[in-house]
């Protein structure tokens, strides 16, 4: 079988004097900055490697010319000044000579342009850095009623340096109107934010080539997809031991985005996932060492940076200011603590629980089965191990325990569940189906590999459901749709995420000359396939498509493929040749729907949730901020009780909540059983899936 890689402040006082711009801003490099950053012969070597790997190897066909070009440069200055906030509407209307010179400038790896602008932006960020040790100088008036876009993508380019001048003030104002509703005293706040911008202009000026040169060549990648992914020697070596699986910390992947730390992947296996609290897509915006230290501001530091604040030895503790990503504008951080461990990504962490469930006066059990990624230890494997770790060998466990215990039926919960090995998604479907093709795959030459379950033993051929939401992705999609399509059983949630891809990884050096800089070439993550369903269509950008759709607080054009404006289209090729089951038909479905819809209309929950969802949903949907005193800490406060409203009904599910056995098993060793479920009642989600289940095994019968 073929393996793929699936894979912010000053004195508060609301008598302060009224505000005026700050002058101060000059717009020169000062005589503290480093010379300018010049690209080097191996990277120009390199830039020429990628642009033909892209243009020649790229499963989307593109031709390098101006329109093309057109959109490098504008994602480029969009990668190197992403909120407006240095670069003038003059500096952009200079650098246009470039804009239509990227189709002559990459396969020759030209990249004065992109170092020309780098440079420039250096000493804008410097100047302004240097400004704000000024601008806090003089109080804000936060009883004055104005108020502040926080999405600059909605804004221009500034057309003066006294425009950003106010947009600045604005920044500041709003970064020391949150510290003062967090509670800090005012001497603190300026102390805050001083050091920050101290801090944010030592980052900047330590700056080096390789991450210019990475931030262009991904300009260009992720023009033609958004999976395609350059990484500069120190990210490269950075993702070489995350895939090595032998380092220790809290098990997230990290990247720079808007002077934040976000958080791109949670690992399976690592204390970041396994404490349920930190997600995919959540800023970073502080880290403290140990109990009881204090918290320092990490707003405008390198990815390398915070990654060292980050890492440490097993069994210490590790505190982070975390901004979720469900938060609405304005929300402040929340403190994370973690402990650290060893990051193994093969660790099993799939989990089993019995869940009773009352339907129509019928008590029911449940059988809930957690994959928070699909894991394989493939060293061990590859070794002869018989007893390595995986997804199927854990699920299979847990299935013969369930069917032991006599259950009713069983979920599958694939919420928050980003993917992994495709290998993984194939077997655990097998466990399901007696045999058949689980998965098409297309090459970039358009050849096609439809891989089948090679196990025909079933080893539960009971009610299923599996439950989804619009995290669960790639590997996720690919099992949910082969039980949607083999009519197997019920997929139950939200669309999900639409990633539909597969990308090659490519090591650089193996096309540089041997020399010195050879072993500087970085890596290249490249699109080279698709997934398709066995019935031909495309997971890709569409996702799979619940039988029984829940409530959704994230909308596609916001959370899922389909927002990434360069993502590859669906299509459709034929269908494999496969067998249905007759566990489920559309009659079914008919009844099972409208049996949910009379309980969205009748149950208050449900009712409270789907309200929950648009009242979330238009906080979000508000970007505009108030720096008026009372109106933030009002907007503040409702937004924040929205968000907790919609977390505890758990479109997120909390791993903590669920134990490796029955839940009736718990009371032995001291668990209260009605606290137990009580905290599962909170799991609207899982709570409705079992009843669709418990209405779908009484049509059954």
């Amino acid at each position: 079988m073929k393996k793929y890689l699936l894979s912010l402040i000053p004195l508060v006082l609301l008598s302060f004097q009224p505000d005026t711009p700050s002058s101060a801003y000059p717009n020169r490099p000062t005589t503290d900055l480093p010379g300018e950053l010049q690209p080097t012969l191996s990277q120009k070597r390199v830039g020429e490697y990628v642009t033909q790997i892209l243009l020649h190897h790229h499963y989307r066909k593109v031709t390098l010319d101006d329109a093309l070009s057109a959109k490098i440069w504008d994602a480029y200055l969009k990668e190197v000044d992403g909120n407006k906030w240095y670069l003038t509407a003059a500096d952009v209307e200079n650098f246009n000579k470039y804009r239509l010179q990227m189709d002559e400038a990459l396969p020759s790896g030209d990249l004065k342009g992109a170092y020309e602008v780098y440079n420039l932006f250096i000493k804008r960020v410097h100047a302004r850095n240097q400004a704000v040790a000024k601008l806090l100088e003089t109080p804000f008036e936060f009883s004055k009623d104005e108020s502040y876009e926080t999405d600059r993508d909605k804004m221009p380019w500034a057309k003066s340096e006294a425009e950003l001048d106010d947009i600045w003030r604005k920044i500041v104002k709003s970064q020391a109107l949150d510290l003062k509703l967090s509670g800090k005293a005012d001497t603190a706040i300026v102390s805050t934010l001083k050091q920050r911008y101290v801090n944010l202009d030592k980052q900047f000026l330590k700056i080096k080539g390789d991450y210019v040169f990475q931030e262009f060549m991904n300009a260009f990648a992720e023009t033609i997809d958004p999976h395609t992914t350059y990484f500069s020697p120190p990210d490269a070596s950075r993702f070489k031991d995350e895939m090595a699986q032998s380092f220790e910390g809290i098990g997230a992947t990290l990247r720079s985005e808007n002077d934040m730390t976000k958080i791109v992947d949670v690992l399976p296996g690592g204390p970041a996932l396994k404490s349920g609290l930190v997600h995919k897509d959540d800023k970073i915006v502080g880290v403290a060492q140990g109990d009881g230290t204090a918290m320092l501001d990490v707003v405008g530091w390198t990815t390398d940076e915070v990654v060292k604040k980050i890492r440490g030895p097993k069994g210490t503790v590790v505190r982070l200011n975390v901004i979720p990503f469900d938060a609405p504008t304005g929300a402040l951080p929340k403190e994370v603590r973690l402990v650290r461990d060893k990051i193994k990504l093969e660790d099993g962490v799939a989990k089993k629980i019995i869940v009773p469930i009352n339907s129509d006066g019928k008590q029911y059990r449940m059988g809930v089965i957690t994959i928070p990624g699909f894991y394989q230890a493939s060293d061990d494997r590859a070794k002869g191990d018989r007893e390595y770790n995986s997804t199927t060998r854990d699920v299979k466990k847990f299935l013969n325990e369930l069917k032991a215990e006599k259950v009713d039926g069983v979920v599958i919960d694939l919420r928050n569940n980003g993917g992994g090995s495709l290998d993984e998604a194939i077997n655990l479907s097998g466990l399901f189906i007696k045999n058949g093709p689980v998965v098409q795959v297309r090459a970039a030459t358009g050849e096609v590999d439809v891989d089948e379950d090679p196990d025909p033993l079933v080893v539960y051929d009971g009610p299923l459901a599996v439950l989804v939401n619009r995290f669960s992705a790639s590997a996720s999609e690919i099992f949910a749709a082969a039980i949607q399509d083999y009519k197997r059983g019920l997929v139950i949630g939200e669309q999900t995420y639409g990633k539909g891809t597969v990308q090659q990884l490519i090591d650089l050096s193996q096309f540089m000359p041997k020399e010195k800089e050879s072993d500087k070439a970085g890596l290249l993550k490249v699109t080279r396939s698709k997934f398709y369903r066995i019935n031909g269509s495309s997971t890709q950008l569409r996702g799979v498509t619940p039988d029984v759709e829940l409530p959704s607080a994230f909308s596609a054009e916001e959370y899922g493929e389909s927002s990434q404006p360069t993502a590859l289209p669906w299509d459709q090729i034929a269908s494999a040749q496969y067998q249905t089951y007759r566990d489920v038909s559309e009659q079914m479905l008919k009844e099972l729907r409208g049996n949910y819809e009379k309980r969205l209309k009748s149950d208050p929950d449900l009712q409270k949730l789907d309200a929950d969802f648009a009242d979330f949903r238009k906080a979000k949907d508000n970007t505009v901020i108030s720096l008026q005193f009372d109106k933030r800490k009002q907007e503040r406060d409702e937004a924040e009780k929205k968000r907790q409203a919609v977390a505890k009904t758990s479109s997120t599910p909390a791993p903590g909540l669920m134990p490796e056995d029955s839940i009736e098993a718990k009371i032995a060793d001291g668990t209260d059983l009605k606290a137990a479920l009580a905290k599962l009642d909170k799991d609207l989600f899982l709570k409705e899936t079992n009843r669709i289940l418990a209405d779908f095994i009484m049509i059954k019968k």
